[in-house]
């Protein structure tokens, strides 16, 4: 059957989607621009947005399984709404949210905020759904290349109580393989949640050691002040989005992202193999670098 994947062009959807390919999986994708549209070869592709009812109608046709993943924008919430009804409207019974770590308790961040009503929502109609709660991505920091090879400062404000950063080569294959698992089952399963995180706790001091090591110079860490952080991000992006990054930066210096006792034995268990570590990360950007 089926399987329908949103945000396939994103760092973590595209990864999702060749991994489902690889797997001989029956792949949608649901894109706004076909044309630029870069996948396997046999992989369909259904021209859409999610605030657009008739075309996430369409896409769902024919569908058993849905991966959905809302992009971090205003209107995020009611994307995700949106599609979780029509996905129930269409008989879906086979979901992968892509929600976040600490959802319930990082209440003020807005993006975290949303993904825990998102979470409810789940819950309350009891959607037949894994809820996969990634930590901070560790490929986002490949941004702070001109950061770190010029003035060597690690610039973002992670704090000391530590962050169990998370490869999204990992987060796509433990989706692909709920997707498939649920995919592949004669009855609807179970809602269940499962938290991506990486084997290590980065903390502000082990994150300058690592880049030190591996850029060979010393790199330092710019500190903790989160407004010089939020001025900074808004020169390249919204500024509600700086301030939603901001508010998030402000609860790593006071909560951090811990995973759960056991998390990190779980999804070894899934994947087979170990986690992808934040220092083979930093040694292979250096290397291209």
């Amino acid at each position: 059957m089926t399987i329908l994947v949103t945000g396939a062009t994103g760092s973590v959807g595209s990864q999702i989607v060749d991994q489902l390919a690889a797997r001989g999986a029956k792949v949608r994708t649901l894109v706004r621009d076909p044309a630029k549209a870069r996948f396997p070869t046999g992989v369909e592709v259904a021209k859409g947005d999610l605030m657009d009812v008739d075309s996430v109608r369409a896409a769902m046709k024919g569908v058993r399984t849905l991966f959905l993943l809302n992009a971090v924008v205003p209107d995020e919430f009611t994307q995700a709404l949106i599609a979780l009804n029509l996905a129930r409207e269409a008989g879906i019974e086979r979901i992968v949210y892509l929600s976040v770590i600490h959802s319930d308790l990082y209440v003020n961040v807005p993006h975290f905020a949303g993904k825990h009503a998102v979470e409810r929502m789940i819950e309350q109609m009891n959607l037949p759904a894994t809820i996969l709660r990634p930590a901070y991505f560790i490929d986002n920091d490949a941004s702070l290349k001109d950061a770190l090879t010029g003035p060597g400062i690690y610039p973002m404000p992670i704090g000391s109580k530590g962050l169990a950063m998370v490869a999204t080569s990992d987060i796509a294959e433990v989706a692909a393989i709920e997707l498939l698992r649920r995919d592949a089952a004669d009855t609807p399963l179970p809602i269940d949640r499962i938290e991506l995180v990486g084997p290590d706790l980065i903390t502000e001091t082990l994150v300058a050691t690592i880049w030190s090591e591996a850029l060979g110079r010393p790199i330092h860490y710019a500190g903790n002040d989160t407004a010089a952080f939020e001025r900074a991000l808004k020169a390249r992006m919204p500024a509600w989005a700086a301030y939603d990054m901001r508010i998030m930066a402000d609860r790593f210096q006071t909560e951090g992202m811990l995973p759960d006792e056991g998390a990190v034995e779980r999804l070894v268990g899934i994947l087979g193999r170990p986690l992808r570590s934040y220092r083979d990360f930093a040694r292979k950007m250096a290397a291209g670098w």
